[in-house]
């Protein structure tokens, strides 16, 4: 239980779901975690369940597009907790619906690349002069099963913003090995967050457990434990991979 002991970690986007899953788990094993969100009201949730089971939380607001409110964060978290030994970039979401690429308006285009790969971008620019400085640090970036398989109906600006955000990943791998530094990413098929569980009706869940060998959709948790595997020394020798957490459904 203390696979990341004294360890301090950065969140993105752990209000609930996936981010949430992945801060409850890293407190869990030791670390130091700073949630981050816009809804302080679930964070303060997230925060008590992570007090409540013993773990050390604290969080802060902000908005990823902008650099200086990533900024104003990170200094926040230096002064509580000091530098951030692992930063796990997961805000971001799809802001287009699916349809024909010539019906994606240019509003929603830039609204899913700037809240997906220029908010990871950011993040990253932010976090990683402090662990270069330290030579030391673990980055982990979170992609989608989107990116992964083309499908026509895919939201299309939310793909290739998670497909920019892998090789965003594994560039970054290559110039930051030599610090010392490890960076990866997750690729997550459908999971059934609370969101999702309303979103998507029972039948539809069906149909989509069928694109999976492993019969069943995934949970937050499932892509907290591969999150958590990278995070830790177990990962020591692993950089710039995809891990596609999906239940087989993506096989490349």
């Amino acid at each position: 239980m203390d696979r990341l002991k004294d360890k301090i970690a950065l969140v993105t986007g752990s209000s609930r779901g996936i981010g949430a899953a992945i801060a409850a788990l890293f407190a869990q094993e030791g670390a130091r975690v700073a949630l981050h969100g816009r809804d302080t009201g679930a964070l303060s949730a997230v925060l008590a369940d992570i007090a409540l089971a013993g773990g050390k939380a604290s969080y802060a607001t902000g908005d990823m597009t902008k650099f200086s409110d990533i900024e104003t964060m990170r200094r926040q978290i230096e002064r509580e907790f000091g530098p951030v030994d692992i930063l796990v970039a997961n805000a971001g979401g799809s802001f287009t619906t699916p349809g024909p690429i010539e019906q994606t308006g240019e509003e929603e285009w830039r609204a899913s690349i700037d809240g997906n790969l220029t908010a990871t971008f950011l993040t990253i620019k932010s976090f990683l002069p402090r662990m270069k400085e330290r030579r030391t640090g673990n980055i982990i970036t979170i992609s989608s099963a989107a990116a992964r398989r083309p499908y026509a109906m895919a939201p299309i600006a939310y793909a290739a913003a998670k497909a920019g955000i892998e090789i965003l990943t594994q560039d970054l791998a290559d110039q930051i090995g030599p610090y010392g530094i490890r960076a990866n990413c997750i690729a997550p098929e459908t999971i059934l967050t609370e969101r999702n569980k309303t979103r998507i009706p029972s039948a539809q869940q069906k149909e989509l457990i069928e694109w999976h060998p492993i019969k069943r959709l995934g949970t937050p948790e499932d892509v907290a434990h591969a999150a958590l595997y990278l995070a830790c020394d177990d990962a020591a020798w692993i950089t710039g991979i995809i891990l596609d957490v999906a239940g087989g459904a993506v096989m490349v």
